[in-house]
């Protein structure tokens, strides 16, 4: 899939991100306070949250905190955390320090009997002078009930495509935090 560099929140935060993500908004309600994207040909999702800051200083800490929370929110049976690592400000063309998690919850989805595996790519950058976390998330069913989720080589495309998107985000108006 082709990527570009793709305007959010009216053009204040841009990201390069693949061509044709369907905007979950010209479906259905989303809140003020999140982008939601969904690929048109499977379950992948990728989400940008404006969120107010957790009381955690580590970027570990930080990361897990707001993975916990998606976990609760999609009422996850099982979440484990895989990896986290936190990318320095002058390693990225966003000039922005972040932390990246990996990690994967058990969902069930419409009331099915078994749960969904979901693979969760999250970066979270820390907007410290606005009291903000900016969560970017990407949501990979990996193991389905109906059996729409991606194989290796698609989870590995999303781990790329998410990359390419969680380094290239910049902050172009930081109003938006206002």
């Amino acid at each position: 899939m082709s990527t570009a560099v793709r305007e959010l929140f009216g053009g204040a935060i841009v990201a390069t991100l693949p061509v044709g993500l369907i905007d979950a908004s010209d479906l259905r309600q989303v809140p003020d306070t999140q982008e939601v994207l969904l690929y048109p040909d499977s379950q992948i999702s990728i989400v940008l949250e404006i969120l107010e800051s957790v009381d955690a200083t580590e970027f570990t800490d930080i990361a897990k905190f707001h993975f916990d929370s998606l976990a609760h929110d999609n009422d996850a049976e099982e979440n484990t955390v895989l990896d986290v690592t936190q990318v320095l400000e002058d390693s990225n063309s966003a000039n922005l320090a972040f932390t990246i998690l990996s990690g994967t919850q058990l969902v069930r989805k419409f009331n099915t009997t078994q749960p969904d595996e979901i693979h969760i790519l999250m970066a979270v950058y820390r907007i410290k002078d606005h009291n903000v976390d900016l969560v970017l998330t990407m949501n990979v069913p990996t193991r389905t009930t109906d059996g729409a989720g991606v194989d290796e080589a698609g989870l590995t495309s999303a781990r790329s495509t998410f990359e390419l998107a969680a380094r290239s985000l910049r902050i172009v108006n930081y109003g938006l935090f206002a």
